[in-house]
């Protein structure tokens, strides 16, 4: 695991995003060099990936689907992430490989006892791990009222924000059970407060993180 190298999980709508931008300006007010960084496609191949998966014309299959995750996050991490940590800076990243178990493992509810999945996802890594992953936690109801509003005001859905509320369901669930079995790793933030709320939250946890007393 890599000390400086953060996470942010959670359902759509938890706010993640919003808080990784607010946990990034404050990282720089405290003099920490910040790398801010997303999954799918912050890469150059990785943009063209994220196309396929959440916009292409062609709907991929739940196991094309995974595989097309770990390519992104193969790039992503040898071009972008392994760099930046060999720098010295602290990586933010908006979604990585608990992102997968949820929503490709659990959610779609993929399973071979012939393939070593958790192998797969291990191998995509290429030995990057989070030292502390931020797990969002929001009710679906909430999740989906503001997915709504998002797209009133213009945001554009993309392919996974568009499945029934079944696939939601099971994505919160395995959230919470990834965050039970790695409460080490994965601390939980109380994201029905408000912005300032949750981003104090949020502060608290990494300063405690970065000083090395969790």
């Amino acid at each position: 695991m890599n000390h400086r190298f953060i996470t942010f999980e959670g359902i759509d709508g938890c706010g993640k995003t919003t808080q990784l931008q607010c946990t990034a300006a404050w990282l720089k007010s405290q003099g920490y060099e910040v790398s801010v960084t997303r999954e799918p496609g912050d890469t150059p191949l990785g943009a063209e990936i994220r196309h396929l998966l959440l916009a292409g014309e062609h709907v991929p299959v739940a196991e094309a689907e995974l595989l097309l995750f770990l390519a992104d996050r193969a790039q992503h991490v040898r071009e972008y992430i392994q760099p930046a940590l060999a720098a010295g800076q602290v990586v933010l990243c908006d979604r990585y490989t608990d992102s997968t178990r949820a929503y490709q493992m659990a959610a779609r509810r993929l399973v071979d006892e012939a393939c070593d999945l958790e192998a797969l996802l291990d191998f995509a890594e290429c030995g990057v791990r989070p030292g502390l992953t931020l797990w969002f936690d929001l009710s679906l109801d909430e999740a989906l009222q503001r997915m709504q509003r998002r797209e009133a005001a213009g945001e554009q859905a993309t392919r996974l924000d568009q499945e029934r509320q079944g696939f939601h369901q099971r994505v919160a669930g395995a959230f919470a059970e990834l965050q039970r079995q790695q409460s080490q790793r994965i601390r939980r933030v109380d994201a029905a407060a408000s912005i300032e709320e949750v981003q104090q939250q949020v502060r608290t946890l990494l300063s405690l993180h970065l000083a090395g007393r969790t």
